[in-house]
């Protein structure tokens, strides 16, 4: 007699078990996320780190015995994604890179080897074949005198021939491809993903090998597969950016091993990725003097500073509604900052569409943002260009007034470095937000003062 296969829900948003479906997930209270998957074994549960080790082997060891030591990090051939690991690849590491399909993820990996040589790399492949692989080697360029393409789906196959092999790095090309027979399920399902993983994780600790894993998104932008995902892994980079635009994103959003405040600019060319050591000189202005409808931002993405464009468009509404569109800056926060101009400030932009684009295809959800979006509507609105040498970086809030923003000193230094010869920013800064060089600090109280100061020949 055939033995009933036995099935369990999981949350796609969390992990969460249940032995039944249920609308909500009772533990991250997410609607619709339940997803069903065959029960795993008793024995399967326990792969983890170190299930294979006996009791008897393993002992435990006293805080003091143990080297604290940094570990040795093994440096890779772009500096800007040694800087984002704080350094290098820790020997051992499980490095997870997600990102939207075709965004770049398999470029980025794929060109690491190719710039490193020396660095005996297992490159596994689930996605393409391994003359796919080499068209894109030839395309990128470099040197693939230490790169092994390996195309498998089958997890023991793959750890089997990396024992054998033991490299000085491995990439995993991706894990929704990957499957074990451990796990009877369809490759990708909640059950493959986290048992593939928690393979790896244990391959990587027991033979210090590190490994860097390509993960997928989802539609609404989460990593792809359950939570527990992001749990086992040490690393967590996400790979954004506009599938027509140029410009990527590396942003770290875990790191065990240095900070998650930190970011990488690429841009994406005909040979790959270059890296962008200072985005600063790519995202201000590309254009002539006298242009209405811009201004400088000076923002914190991370711990980098930034100075972006902003641009805003201002015209009488054609239909009855005025629109309100936004690139890469919440749409409500805009009518927000436009419901202020029009209470706080007298402005009436109610009857006039409003169209607002962050140059670059960056998105920004910095707030002090919110006094150069205030400045490029005006300046559309009264079509008065704004000097290309001044920057801004405030807060506006409700009532008007222009909040301060954290790191200050930052973004002075920044907007000085490149040239800058004043920034506005909040009169409730401390006294440490003074100018550094050519560069003139002005302080402003509230939209109005701010109004008064920019706009009085106006």
């Amino acid at each position: 007699m055939a033995t009933k296969t036995k099935s369990v829900w999981y949350c796609t948003a969390c992990g969460n078990e249940s032995s039944k479906w249920m609308g909500q997930c009772p533990a991250c209270k997410e609607w619709n996320t339940m997803v069903e998957a065959p029960s795993e074994p008793r024995y399967v549960k326990a792969s983890g780190i170190g299930a294979a080790v006996s009791g008897a082997e393993r002992k435990p060891r006293h805080l003091k015995e143990i080297d604290s030591a940094t570990e040795a990090r093994r440096p890779l051939g772009m500096e800007e994604f040694n800087r984002i690991l704080g350094g290098g690849i820790v020997p051992g590491s499980l490095v997870l890179i997600a990102g939207e399909p075709g965004i770049g993820k398999s470029t980025l990996s794929l060109q690491i080897p190719l710039l490193c040589p020396g660095l005996r790399t297992l490159y596994v492949t689930g996605e393409e074949s391994a003359r796919q692989v080499k068209m894109r080697a030839d395309r990128l360029g470099g040197d693939d005198a230490g790169c092994f393409i390996f195309p498998e789906t089958h997890m023991e196959s793959v750890i089997a021939q990396a024992q054998q092999m033991l490299p000085d790095l491995m990439i995993v090309d991706s894990v929704q491809t990957m499957y074990t027979q451990t796990v009877d399920s369809a490759a990708g399902s909640v059950s493959q993903i986290k048992e593939v993983a928690a393979l790896l994780l244990r391959f990587a600790k027991e033979s210090g090998v590190p490994v860097i894993l390509i993960g997928h998104i989802t539609k609404d932008g989460y990593i792809a597969g359950p939570k527990i995902l992001e749990h086992i892994v040490d690393v967590v980079l996400q790979f954004e950016g506009e599938n027509k635009g140029q410009y990527r994103i590396l942003r770290s959003i875990k790191n065990r091993f240095g900070s998650t405040s930190e970011l990488s600019v690429f841009e994406m060319t005909g040979s790959g990725l270059r890296e962008v050591s200072n985005p600063s000189e790519l995202l201000v202005p590309m254009h002539g003097e006298g242009l209405s409808g811009t201004a400088i931002c000076a923002l914190l993405d991370g711990a980098r500073p930034l100075l972006l464009e902003v641009q805003a468009l201002v015209s009488s509404a054609v239909y009855g509604t005025a629109q309100r569109t936004a690139t890469g800056f919440d749409v409500r926060r805009l009518n927000m900052l436009l419901a202020v101009l029009e209470k706080r400030a007298g402005f009436h932009l109610s009857a006039k569409d409003v169209f607002l684009n962050m140059a670059g295809g960056m998105k920004v959800t910095d707030p002090a943002c919110d006094l150069a979006v205030v400045v490029s509507v005006l300046s559309s609105n009264f079509d008065y260009p704004i000097p290309s040498d001044i920057c801004f970086a405030g807060e506006v809030g409700l009532s008007g007034e222009i909040r301060p923003v954290p790191q200050v000193e930052r973004r002075i230094s920044e907007a000085g470095r490149l040239g800058f010869k004043q920034i506005y920013i909040s009169s409730f800064s401390g006294e440490q937000a003074v100018g550094t060089g050519d560069i003139r600090v002005i302080k402003v109280e509230d939209v109005p003062a701010l109004v008064r100061k920019l706009f009085a020949k106006r």
